[in-house]
Order: structure tokens, then sequence, then C-alpha cells
């Protein structure tokens, strides 16, 4: 796809947001769909369950009085995913924004980690990623105005060492580069791309693993003195898909609490 450069587009007062992985009860997801959902946005949830899905929609469109969209898709599967962006273009206001959110960790050690739990990894936090951000970023370009935010993890900057291993770090880091490649590549067409790494969240994917204990290890190099939220996260990634962030591309915003200078 070739197009001339944008002009100045302005940011539409009724726009929607993609969120995926926004069906978890406890997750960045789920907080950030309710966030955008706040500022105004349409937003439309997309996860595994699609009852799940639904019921969250449902949720935030009664609290906010937005227009939400509930839709069970595998990002994994290329044509579920585009047959889900086709709705939610057809169905909710101009799609704008797209918070690729959706992803699994691996605890597994790199010598021991088999080549299906890596592919298991890598199909659903990089391939899937690719699959719904190509659809997405097609329709953005026709308009010449979006927004793209990749959720990557303080263990791709760290290699690991709170929960992710290998598998898990190698993937959010591949996001990482993904991101300022698509900055570049798509930055003529009216699209910025970020990347928010999240440290120690306490979410559902942390679910059980925060005891007493540990919380107490990891404050020791949190210099805020809390184990972050995921409202935290949902703030941060609101103001990247904000009209307010046009000037901001390829860049990536660590929200771990100042871990990394502790």
């Amino acid at each position: 796809m070739t197009l001339p450069p944008p002009p100045a587009a302005d940011f539409p007062r009724e726009r929607t947001a993609i969120v995926t992985g926004a069906a978890s009860p406890r997750g960045i997801g789920r907080a950030t769909a309710a966030r955008l959902a706040a500022d105004g946005w349409s937003v439309a949830v997309l996860d595994l369950d699609e009852a799940a899905c639904r019921d969250v929609a449902a949720r935030i469109a009664d609290e906010h009085g937005v227009a939400c969209l509930g839709i069970g898709a595998d990002i994994r599967d290329r044509d579920a995913v585009r047959a889900a962006v086709d709705r939610v273009n057809g169905e909710l206001p101009q799609l704008v924004g797209l918070v690729n959110n959706a992803g699994v960790s691996s605890p597994v050690p790199f010598l021991e980690v088999s080549e299906a739990e890596w592919h298991r990894v890598i199909d659903v936090n990089l391939h899937g990623t690719f699959h719904i951000t190509q659809a997405a970023a097609k329709i953005m370009a026709e308009r010449r105005l979006g927004r793209i935010v990749n959720i990557s993890s303080t263990s791709a900057e760290r290699g690991g060492g709170v929960y992710g291993r290998a598998a898990y770090s190698a993937s959010k880091a591949a996001l990482l580069g993904l991101s300022r490649t698509l900055a570049r590549e798509l930055g003529p067409y009216g699209i910025t791309a970020n990347s928010v790494a999240p440290g120690s969240i306490d979410t559902d994917i942390m679910g059980g693993r925060l005891t007493d204990e540990r919380k107490a290890v990891l404050l020791k190099d949190l210099p805020v003195g809390r184990i972050g939220t995921v409202r935290d996260v949902a703030a941060v990634v609101a103001f990247l898909l904000s009209e307010h962030a046009g000037y901001l591309t390829g860049v990536t915003y660590d929200v771990n609490g100042g871990s990394h200078i502790a």
C-alpha cells in the first residue's frame, strides 16, 4: 500500500479503540478499556471467551454511556481477527486506537523450555499481535489517523527476572522492535506506535504469586514503595492513545515504580 503523506487529521470526537485481552476481571486490558470509555472512547473488547467479552462490553457501556462491542476471537487465527476488525469497523465509530494487550506468560527457564512452549508464547504474543495490528492499521492508514500501543514488559528490558522467562521476555522484546518499526513505516499515514512496559503489576497473570513474602522482596527494588495497579498502566495507555500524544511515536514508557533505577 502506497499513499501520499497525510494532511493534518482532526481527532474525531466519536472514535473507537480495540483492546485485546480485555475480558480478564483483574487485567490491564479490562482496566484500559474502562479508562478509555471514561475518556469518551467507544471500545471493542476482544478476548477468547465470547460471553465474557460481551459481558465486559455491556458493563462498560452501561457505566460510561459509550458504544461498546464484545467479540470472542483468538488472535492467533488471522481469519478470525480480520472478521473481528471488520465488525468493529462496521458497527462502531471511526477506528483510531489499538491496544495490543493480549498475551500469555511463561515461567520456564531457557534450558528447560520445550519447542511447544516456545511456539505457544510466540504465537500469541507476537504472531497474534501482527495479525490484528496489520488488519487495524490498514483501516487507520486509509483515514490517515491511528494510535497503536503495544503492551510489552519490563522483562523485555531486563531479561526476565520477575516472573516471565526466556520465551516471554523474547516475545515482549520483539514487541518493542515492532513498535519502533511501525512508528517509522506508518508515520506517513498519520499513525503513531508506542510501547508500554509494565513492571510488577498486581494482575491475574500474577495471581497467587504475590504473597506477602514475595511483595516484600519486590518492594525492595521499588522506590515508589508499592506494587503497581492496572489503573497505573491504563492511565499511560490512555494518554498515548489521546490526541495530546500525536508527537510521540516509537517510544517506550516504563511503568515500573522506578525499578530500573533502584
